[in-house]
């Protein structure tokens, strides 16, 4: 599906005759979701055409929250000065920059989307914000429960260090038999490439990427997803 008909999809009054077009895109992703009738026994596998659908979901959503937010905060996209504005310093006095509060807006505003959209396709197939530990013991990751997550942060957290949190995760419907993984990025300005977050001093993995420690706990090639860049997979 083309951009320029997603767009008339999401914003029909400002895509004048996109009406039409949004009807035959529905048309298409209908077609596409009863092909896969079967849904319990569709969740074992990711196809292709499968896949290309979850990522036309995900990025439809990455950019109406990019859209929406970026219209309604500045009129349109955000300069590169006004993204390095210092709004406030953290408890470390770590300065915190528009474009840090942004990211966190825009990716709260598409995570709820993708909990929205995502279902009619993978229904009890993908997770938000599910976390993983390497168990040293077998060498695998796995998962833990919300549950568990928050009986560790009551402790400190200590034991959450080294552990992983991909914002998307697309399953069997076992949360530990993952298919891929993709990560929301919200560069600003918009321009910037969108990367991989790299660990840094103190960390198990300092040194390596996210999308590198992705791929070796679940294998394939990890997504990440920007506005104005789409689904890019491998390091940049």
């Amino acid at each position: 599906m083309d951009s320029e008909t997603n767009f008339c999809i999401r914003f029909p009054a400002q895509c004048p005759g996109g009406e039409a077009q949004a009807l035959a895109a529905r048309q298409r992703l209908v077609e596409v979701s009863a092909s896969g009738a079967s849904l319990a026994a569709g969740l074992r596998n990711l196809t292709e055409e499968q896949r290309a659908l979850v990522d036309t979901i995900i990025l439809d959503c990455v950019k109406d929250a990019d859209f929406l937010l970026n219209e309604k905060l500045f009129g349109g996209s955000p300069t590169r000065e006004q993204c390095a504005e210092v709004l406030e310093r953290d408890a470390n006095g770590k300065p915190v920059t528009r474009a840090m509060r942004l990211g966190l807006e825009k990716h709260e505003a598409a995570m709820a989307c993708i909990q929205e959209k995502l279902p009619p396709l993978r229904q009890g197939g993908f997770s938000l914000n599910q976390r993983y530990r390497l168990n040293p013991h077998t060498g695998k990751w796995e998962p833990l429960s919300r549950q568990q997550v928050e009986a560790l942060l009551r402790t400190g957290g200590k034991d959450l260090v080294g552990t992983i949190e991909p914002d998307v995760v697309i399953h069997t419907g076992n949360v530990a038999e993952v298919l891929d993984v993709y990560d929301l990025k919200f560069p600003c300005p918009g321009t910037n490439p969108p990367t991989w977050r790299t660990y840094g001093e103190g960390h198990p993995y300092r040194g390596a990427d996210q999308g590198s420690t992705y791929q070796q706990a679940f294998g394939g090639n990890p997504a990440r997803v920007a506005p104005r860049w789409g689904v890019l997979r491998g390091n940049p």
